[in-house]
């Protein structure tokens, strides 16, 4: 059962997500197998908000907790907060999952 993970950034923390972002790319790669979607959030104009958003393909909520705090932006203490939920695809990339 998929799993989506939110994060949130510390406030004024921007400059650590820009220091680890490369290391958080390359955990990101060796992860794909595992990832249904991920990015940062955005506003209208396309600034970072301070958080990403992951759906992941992992069976139990601590698989996909093990899994964030794998990633190096959990590491670096970029998180105020992360939020882990259950998922039921019903629809993924415009097919019936049901």
């Amino acid at each position: 059962m998929p799993y989506i993970i939110e994060t949130f950034d510390k406030p004024d923390h921007q400059a650590v997500r820009q220091a680890h972002r490369p290391a958080h790319l390359d955990f990101l790669s060796a992860h794909r197998h595992l990832l249904l979607a991920c990015g940062a959030k955005l506003d209208d104009e396309g600034k970072d908000l301070g958080g990403g958003l992951y759906v992941v393909d992992l069976d139990t909520r601590q698989a996909a907790q093990d899994f964030i705090e794998a990633d190096p932006f959990f590491q670096a203490g970029l998180f105020a907060n992360v939020c882990i939920t259950r998922w039921r695809k019903a629809y993924l990339a415009g097919e019936c999952c049901l």
